[in-house]
């Protein structure tokens, strides 16, 4: 996927540390972004699948995991 030109805003002391510090910023911000996307990602599904994961849970927790008895472990 191609790259797009975008506008931030930052503090100007963390711009000029970054600049100092010689740190390519449009990666930073866009690896900080991926990893923002990412987590809220995972929290949409865990909520939108909340009732499902909570129905494993107890039927693990009432009737053991399954397939457990071939576990060589």
């Amino acid at each position: 996927m191609g790259r797009v030109k975008v506008n931030l805003t930052l503090d100007a002391e963390v711009a000029e540390a970054a600049r100092t510090l010689g740190l390519n910023m449009s990666r930073l911000a866009e690896s900080a972004i991926a990893d923002a996307a990412r987590t809220e990602r995972n929290r949409q599904w865990r909520a939108q699948n909340r009732a499902a994961l909570d129905a494993y849970t107890d039927e693990v927790a009432r009737d053991g995991v399954p397939l457990a008895r071939f576990r060589a472990f």
